[in-house]
């Protein structure tokens, strides 16, 4: 059964969650990708105000196609993460709760994730237009210019995810492996 989020996150929330785990969220959650989190990365160095108030907040690591007619946008996967680890412990110590996307996180973001209580959620890659499906409306609201890779405020309803890192250093990538290869459940 599936745990049911709705933002904005909690720490609280965030702490019953453990690796494995599928999540469906809903509520407000924000893209961004490698040029957007340069960018807010400088703000946040400039003592600068941020496009989305951090605290509690969702960015899913996605930069989506152009909506076909009636749908608020085309397809939605997620890029790899990897691309943001530079930037992501800034984010999560000044706030941020859960960033979805696909692949490993380096050392840094895993004890960052830990030492902020955060979680990071993997959407499955290769099914955008099926996770395009939980959207329900889309606003840029910064960086215009960057396109599909500029910030977008989206609101989601039962956003399929799998938590990848937990907040209290469980880790999918390491554990459902070394599960598997000793036939033990997760």
């Amino acid at each position: 059964m599936p745990v049911r989020l709705h933002t904005p996150l909690t720490k609280q929330m965030l702490s019953q969650l453990k690796a494995g785990d599928e999540v469906w969220i809903s509520g407000t959650i924000y893209t961004a990708r490698d040029a957007a989190h340069a960018r807010m990365a400088a703000a946040l160095a400039a003592g600068e105000a941020l496009p989305f108030d951090l605290q509690g907040a969702v960015i899913y690591y996605a930069g989506p196609t152009p909506n076909p007619p009636g749908r608020p946008v085309g397809a939605l996967g997620p890029t790899t993460s990897g691309r943001m680890d530079g930037f992501t412990p800034d984010l999560l110590d000044a706030g941020l709760c859960a960033m979805i996307g696909k692949g490993e996180r380096n050392a840094a973001v895993c004890d960052a994730v830990v030492r902020n209580g955060a979680v990071y959620l993997a959407a499955m890659g290769g099914a955008g237009a099926l996770l395009a499906r939980a959207v329900r409306s889309r606003e840029v609201i910064a960086y215009p210019e960057l396109q599909s890779e500029a910030v977008a405020r989206l609101i989601v309803e039962d956003f399929p995810c799998m938590v990848a890192l937990d907040a209290h250093g469980g880790n999918a990538y390491i554990d459902g492996p070394n599960a598997y290869r000793n036939n033990v459940k997760l």
